[in-house]
């Protein structure tokens, strides 16, 4: 290569009509915004560069990232920048719960980065938002979605659980033969693991796990996935399409069907999950408050139907 040869850019695939969404223009996203930057909150939604941005925060709906926004980690399909995170904020947990009252939120999920750095990986910050908003707006449902806690899960889920979420998320992310290429930093029994702990000690809290498709999975490995959370007794599957972030992300290997996610929901409904969210533009907090109303109409008919 010399200076005259032409640079060519990375080219990636050209999205189908099911996974467009329109660009956020209204009043409510502006608001949504508006809030967070008073705050001083971050958000998974514009991290992650979610497609339903725009839908859910006109609907006042954010996901809330804590401890920063910077990930110790750098895996290959998420767009949350890595590398040295700052110090953790004493008024964030407090700040969460003021946004949370001030929106009116009924249910608010909250997620962090990967924090690697600290002695307990961050789970003491989780309890002090899951306190604060308790103190705050009582009546809010949380729903956390939390990191793996490397080596140091036990301990983190302890305390998390004491504090009692309405719901622990943790996403296995893919299929385990894909973890060294997609998520490095992980592993996939270790994740298993630890839902299956936060169940054993408090079988009242909702679980909660998410895969992406389009990542060169096979049906059969998805299959054993869904095989393996309910082994973790794990209540609720989400499913959405992987979408390439940025031409230095993994690619996508394939835009999975609507009609392919819906077969992938009805084998879920029928290997015992209490709920199953399953489309192209299906991600963990997406309609989650609807999504928990649900959860908990699930948990009373199969109680009722098991007098």
């Amino acid at each position: 290569m010399n200076e005259l040869t032409p640079l060519v850019a990375p080219v990636r695939a050209r999205k189908p009509d099911w996974i467009r969404v329109k660009a956020p223009t209204s009043a409510g996203f502006a608001a949504t915004r508006e809030l967070m930057r008073a705050k001083s909150l971050t958000t998974v939604c514009e991290e992650a560069a979610c497609p339903n941005i725009g839908e859910c925060w006109s609907k006042k709906h954010a996901t809330v990232m804590i401890l920063g926004d910077t990930c110790t980690r750098a895996c290959a399909f998420c767009n949350v920048k890595t590398g040295m995170p700052r110090k953790v904020d004493a008024m964030e947990p407090q700040n969460v719960a003021d946004a949370a009252a001030q929106m009116g939120l009924n249910h608010i999920v909250v997620t962090s980065v990967d924090r690697d750095d600290l002695p307990d990986g961050g789970a003491s910050q989780f309890v002090k938002v899951i306190q604060a908003l308790r103190r705050t707006t009582p009546n809010t449902t949380i729903e956390i979605l939390t990191p793996d806690f490397r080596n140091k899960a036990q301990a983190a889920i302890e305390s998390i659980v004491e504090a009692r979420p309405d719901v622990y998320n943790h996403n296995l992310e893919t299929v385990p033969r894909l973890y060294p290429t997609i998520r490095p930093g992980a592993r996939y029994y270790a994740s298993l693991r630890l839902l299956e702990s936060v169940k054993r000690h408090d079988p009242s809290i909702f679980t909660k796990s998410g895969i992406m498709l389009g990542l060169g999975e096979e049906r059969l490995e998805v299959h054993q996935v869904m095989d393996d959370m309910r082994s973790a007794d794990i209540d609720f599957l989400t499913m959405g399409q992987y979408l390439q972030p940025t031409p230095r992300h993994a690619k996508v290997a394939e835009f999975v069907t609507p009609k392919a996610f819906d077969a992938y929901a009805a084998i879920a409904r029928a290997k015992g999950f209490l709920l199953v969210a399953s489309s192209p533009l299906t991600r963990s907090s997406y309609h989650a408050g609807d999504d928990f109303e649900r959860l908990r109409t699930a948990r009373e008919a199969k109680l009722a139907n098991a007098r």
